[in-house]
């Protein structure tokens, strides 16, 4: 069964920051492209996505303020998000894709940078 976990969602005032974090299970990890998406009222957009050898892509809203991350050895992608703003805030997603095989995403997380 596979399981993708997201937690460290939260409220958070401008300029602040929060790391997001996603725990796989079922799947290989390490074999496995990672991403977060989000979705606020609209369509879900990419923020991130790190490949399964390190390389990594981002937003352009998210480039100089989001770091994605990953521990094979914990089965763990992560998302550092600094700088925070309004418009951030949306639910956010973590997604796992290896080509042709696979591709799964968790339950997601709120993200609210509010004052």
């Amino acid at each position: 069964q596979v399981q993708l976990v997201e937690s460290g969602g939260g409220l958070v005032q401008p300029g602040g920051s929060l790391r997001l974090s996603c725990a796989a299970s079922g799947i290989i990890f390490s074999m496995s492209a990672m991403g977060w998406y989000r979705q606020a009222p609209g369509q879900r957009e990419l923020v991130a996505k790190i490949t399964s050898g390190g390389s990594t892509n981002y937003a352009d809203s998210a480039k100089g303020r989001f770091t994605i991350s990953r521990d094979n050895a914990k089965n763990t992608v992560y998302l550092q998000m600094d700088s925070l703003k309004p418009e951030d805030t949306a639910v956010y997603y973590c997604h796992a894709e290896r080509g042709w095989l696979y591709n799964y995403w968790g339950q997601g997380t709120q993200v609210t940078v509010s004052s």
